[in-house]
């Protein structure tokens, strides 16, 4: 499994490229809200883009809206999610 700051490097830059941010990978704060106030302004339509690419690419399903809530929160959080993920 990858280190924490390299797994939250390819998450943001993931976020970059799924949903056409106008912001760099690098301009993203590994604990900055995606939702909110003083987020980066995403809806419900990103997050359902981001529920998808999480799925593709490291095969993390989140069904349940609560948990939606709780690993969508920020990088560091949709990191922690994948990282307590089981071996493949």
């Amino acid at each position: 499994m990858q280190d924490a700051p390299t797994l939250n490097a390819q998450i943001k830059q993931m976020l970059v490229e799924n949903l056409m941010l106008q912001v760099t990978a690098d301009q993203i704060g590994d604990d900055q809200p995606l939702f909110g106030p003083g987020s980066l302004g995403l809806d419900s339509v990103d997050a359902l883009q981001i529920v998808v690419a999480l799925d593709k690419n490291y095969n993390l399903k989140i069904s349940d809206p609560a948990a939606a809530r709780e690993v969508l929160r920020s990088v560091q959080s949709i990191s922690d999610a994948i990282r307590r993920l089981p071996p493949p």
